[in-house]
């Protein structure tokens, strides 16, 4: 078969190159983009790419808050902003009956704590310390937002807040997260936390909260305002004179709360507040409560937490040697305090940086407690505890300040985790999805694409495809090369060519790029060994455009969680990719179409089945390997919550991974 296209494909890639051939020995000499024929070499990573475009929708958001000069600009910014944050979150779940009981008190010198129960949802508990100065009241009262700590309310910190509001004349409830202290979501046989850091539970509780349209903040926030509602039920405390506060994942729950909930008077977010550009170029995005969905494609910056509750007071506590770093602290407060100034109340947002690492340092406690007395108790005076160190609040050991029997709420009887909520939610779903069992397949197709947001092929042009250098092996060869369509990220491929090849083209998948499953005795190389020319791809943020290390197990969540603050997702993405390389594949120097086999493994299927289901003619079968069962599986299987990088927001109001199978023909579903 001299002459067959699929000979012409395999010449045009191994015409003679200036460079030696070697025979591989490491992935490196794999590497396709520093050797692209024609292109100047620069390093690129989807997530640069997302950076991009982030960076320009932070500088126009940034246009709009400078250009905010009179009192009825800055309230309407103020409603836009949140009115888009609430969209974002997904439904509040229904207010129902706390149910509270206080089931132990512990008395203090000055003060006693109250060990409470309550329920946020039906069946759905919160367990909390109240620190209480003794008196009558009603005294002022503050929430306090654990950050990621095991130990939860119980941590030292969070007890020091507590201790320090309490010897001050301010009440300040202190409550578990889920995810922590005795709300883990996830125990193992002996009724303890299955997952060791906290937050990786908020991972596990994100993937099934992301797929329903909610996010792990939803419930952290709905906690809080449960929270605020139990304090406003006490007649001891003063519903006009509330507070919040709360040092890492506690300042961004504290950040969030202060911005949506008008009851809080005074807040003061520790350890959190910088900007998006700051972090993003930094650290990256943090874990799933800390990444509101499509926040930067609206944009919706950190600072706009504290303008949204302009001018309310709030105090940035911050640290000079925080991983979040400093210099975007201080360009959050500058543009708020420009934002106070022109409101005519400068005086009621300020910023604390002690000397220190991340956390409360005895001078942030100091100013903290200063801070919630000059608005909560209208008093300037000199806080009674002076903090220069922690030696005045002796903390008490963890199991004294348990509130559950056997220390977790889920050992309870009859009690729902966030998975079982959200489980619940995807259910409700299926019914209302019942209509679209009666859509055509076309109409189908159009849901799918318009919930991934799919970019419609009719606007880009062709894909091509530049060569970038050969290796041989024993018995066949290896052409590299770059697929380029527009201004997409490029995609770093392989094709290996067996000396007789066959008529068709397998597309081969994985989770680790390119290189993957390409050895001695590999998928891959049993294929060449039939006399089948493989093409392997780079997806977006895999192997060469991928940004470090992914997780072990919950992948490269942190190029997800970009994707998914810009309103985007890696299955939509990569969805995109293998139509690009299978539409490459298909054509490349043939007149007629080339069969396209694809074979796809472990995560990189759901993009696979979205885009064999979106374009089946493009494709003669298609095989998955190692696959997720369904999405809705994924809301309460924790194993399967692991798949956080397959999620799509809110795709279970639309469709499920299952309903794609009747966009597919069957013959060409392959084991």
């Amino acid at each position: 078969m001299p002459h067959s296209p699929i000979h012409r494909l395999c010449f045009a890639l191994a015409v003679p190159f200036v460079c030696v051939l070697t025979v591989i020995s490491k992935s490196q000499d794999l590497f396709c983009l520093k050797t692209e024929e024609g292109v100047q070499y620069v390093p690129v990573t989807w997530y640069g790419d997302l950076q991009k475009k982030v960076e320009e929708n932070l500088n126009q958001r940034l246009a709009r808050v400078e250009a905010l000069k009179s009192t009825s600009d800055i309230q309407a910014y103020q409603r836009s902003q949140r009115e888009k944050m609430l969209a974002q979150l997904g439904d509040f779940p229904e207010r129902t009956p706390l149910e509270p009981n206080i089931v132990g008190t512990i008395r203090r010198e000055g003060f006693r704590i109250e060990k409470v129960i309550f329920q946020s949802q039906p069946q759905h508990h919160v367990t909390a310390n109240l620190y209480l100065p003794d008196g009558t009241g009603p005294f002022p009262g503050v929430i306090v937002s654990s950050g990621h700590s095991r130990t939860g309310k119980t941590a030292d910190y969070n007890q020091r807040f507590g201790i320090a509001m309490a010897q001050n004349g301010i009440a300040a409830l202190c409550y578990d997260p889920i995810g922590q202290g005795e709300r883990s979501q996830v125990l193992n046989d002996k009724g303890n936390p299955a997952v060791e850091a906290t937050t990786e539970e908020h991972f596990l509780v994100g993937s099934g909260s992301i797929l329903v349209g909610r996010n792990t903040a939803t419930y952290r926030i709905w906690d809080a305002m449960r929270a605020l509602d139990y304090l406003e039920s006490r007649p001891d405390i003063d519903k006009s004179r509330l507070g919040m506060m709360g040092c890492s994942g506690g300042g961004t729950l504290t950040s969030y709360t202060m911005a949506l909930d008008d009851r809080i008077l005074c807040a003061a977010p520790a350890c959190y507040i910088t900007t998006f550009s700051h972090l993003i170029s930094t650290l990256g995005p943090q874990d799933s409560e800390q990444n509101i969905f499509a926040q930067l494609a609206l944009g919706i910056d950190q600072p706009d937490y504290i303008l949204m509750r302009a001018p309310k007071p709030t105090l940035i506590s911050a640290t000079s040697s925080d991983f979040f770093g400093i210099s975007g602290t201080w360009d959050s407060f500058r543009q708020c305090k420009r934002i106070y100034t022109r409101l005519g109340m400068p005086e009621r947002i300020d910023i604390v940086e002690a000397d220190g690492e991340h956390g409360v340092q005895p001078a942030n406690l100091a100013t903290i407690t200063h801070w919630m007395k000059r608005w909560l108790l209208n008093s300037d005076a000199q806080i009674t505890t002076p903090v220069k160190s922690f030696d005045q609040f002796p903390v008490l050991p963890e199991n004294d300040l348990l509130c559950t029997p056997r220390g977790q709420v889920l050992l309870l009887e009859n009690e729902k985790s966030v998975y079982q909520l959200n489980h619940e939610l995807a259910k409700k779903f299926i019914d209302s999805r019942i209509s679209s069992r009666e859509k055509t397949a076309d109409e189908l197709r159009d849901l799918v694409q318009n919930t991934l947001a799919i970019t419609n092929d009719d606007s880009l042009p062709p894909p091509i495809s530049h060569r970038a250098g050969k290796v041989q092996r024993g018995g066949y060869h290896i052409d590299k090369l770059v697929i380029r369509q527009g201004d997409r990220t490029p995609l770093p491929a392989l094709t290996f060519h067996p000396q007789d090849p066959a008529e068709v083209v397998y597309i081969y998948l994985s989770d680790g790029g390119k290189t993957a499953d390409t050895g001695a005795g590999s998928t891959v190389e049993k294929l060449v060994d039939q006399g089948f020319v493989v093409l392997t791809v780079d997806l977006r943020g895999q192997g060469e455009t991928a940004d470090g290390k992914p997780h072990p197990t919950l992948g490269d969540w942190r190029t997800f969680y970009l994707a998914y603050l810009s309103g985007q997702s890696v299955v939509a993405a990569h969805t995109e990719d293998i139509l690009t390389a299978a539409t490459w594949a298909a054509n490349y120097q043939s007149e007629e179409p080339r069969e396209i086999h694809l074979i796809a493994n472990g995560n990189t299927t759901v993009a696979a089945l979205h885009a064999v289901a979106l374009k089946p003619q493009l494709f003669t079968s298609l095989s998955l390997k190692n696959a997720p069962k369904s999405w809705l599986e994924m809301t309460h299987n924790i194993k399967e919550a692991e798949r956080i990088t397959t999620t799509v927001h809110g795709v279970l109001k639309s469709y499920d991974l299952p309903d794609l199978l009747r966009l597919i023909p069957p013959a060409k579903l392959k084991p």
